[in-house]
């Protein structure tokens, strides 16, 4: 999960920016949680996408 659209329910400003002690300990967990959690979704679509044209590429050296 990323947090560049989380709101804060505390101080109701986004996760990511860690204006409250309760965004930056939520900003840290989740930092923590896995090191996919702070790409964007644009970030993991053309990481997927390169992936894809490496294994069509490789499939079609090997045919």
């Amino acid at each position: 999960m990323t947090y560049d659209r989380l709101v804060c329910a505390n101080c109701a400003a986004p996760v990511s920016e860690g204006r409250c002690p309760v965004c930056r300990a939520s900003r840290e967990r989740l930092q923590q949680e896995s090191p996919w959690s702070g790409l964007n979704p644009v970030a993991l679509i053309a990481l997927l996408a390169v992936l894809i044209a490496a294994a069509a590429l490789l499939a079609h050296q090997t045919a």
